[in-house]
């Protein structure tokens, strides 16, 4: 029970290290909102800080280079589906600023930015490896699941459709990690819902210090409806897809056919011992 007790808090560190850009840029966002009123507009101001905050965390190595650039890449999907869902209606940012594109400030992707910094950093300090990881399959239902939520509001919705094929795609597929020089194993689907669900919770919060708002909320805030929390365990694919790409995921494909880890390591050994020549004999033991 102890050793329960300490993994969980050693656990629950390491994933709030994992989110320091995320909590960070929150913090930025509540403090924004304490602010006295100033001839700088929210989002712009917002906006500084996330570049700035993103300076400080590659300088104090919360990223490497690549990891900064694999976040870039979130940074831009994340503000081009603002910018598709702020047009259609979906939900709006309501105060004004300079930086803005089609009525998303920029600072809008830094928020998809933390998501993939999450994700990258859990990558690193986990030690995250894959077993019967479909890499393709997931990537075409992750780009189908992306292009459909901005696609649905002029074509069928098929999220469910591609959810239940993501679904089928991951069963077997887990995440190992590592705490304390222990590794355990997570399924991928669970911790997409996770993730999904903190990300749900984390949007009730931002609403609620009206960065943003759905319009349900502009009379006032209420709670983000639970469907979201489906729509960010799906979207959630997206960025384990780009993450994984850009940390070269290391798969141990033998667990595509039910193997073990046992199996796998034992097929390893064979292939570096070799057979005895005709006429030559081992070794006698000592």
């Amino acid at each position: 029970m102890g050793l329960l007790v300490r993994q969980l808090g050693r656990f629950g560190w390491t994933e709030a290290r994992c989110c320091a850009f995320a909590f960070a840029l929150f913090g930025g966002m509540a403090a924004s909102k304490l602010l006295p009123a100033m001839p700088v507009a929210r989002y712009d101001l917002l906006l500084a800080y996330a570049v700035l905050l993103t300076a400080v965390g590659l300088l104090l190595g919360w990223e490497t280079r690549r990891e900064v650039a694999v976040v870039a890449v979130c940074h831009v999907l994340g503000l081009a589906f603002e910018v598709v869902k702020v047009q259609v209606g979906s939900w709006s940012y309501p105060e004004p600023g300079l930086a803005k594109v089609a009525g998303v400030p920029l600072f809008g992707g830094f928020m998809y930015a933390a998501v993939g910094s999450y994700v990258c950093r859990a990558w690193r300090l986990f030690d995250l490896t894959l077993t019967g990881y479909r890499a393709r399959c997931t990537a075409v239902l992750a780009l189908g699941l992306y292009v459909n939520f901005l696609s649905h509001h002029w074509l069928p919705d098929l999220r469910w459709l591609l959810g239940g094929m993501l679904l089928a795609v991951t069963t077997g597929t887990y995440v190992h990690f590592t705490i304390a020089e222990r590794r355990y194993r997570m399924p991928l689907a669970l911790s997409f819902a996770l993730i999904g669900f903190f990300l749900w919770v984390a949007e009730n919060a931002a609403t609620w210090l009206g960065v943003w708002r759905y319009p349900y909320q502009l009379d006032g805030w209420e709670p983000v409806s639970l469907s979201k929390w489906v729509s960010w365990g799906l979207l959630i694919s997206v960025t384990f897809v780009i993450c994984g790409a850009g940390h070269r995921v290391r798969s141990l494909t033998y667990a595509r056919s039910g193997h073990s880890y046992m199996v796998a390591a034992l097929r390893l050994c064979a292939k570096k011992v070799q057979s005895p020549s005709r006429g030559s004999s081992f070794p006698k033991s000592r």
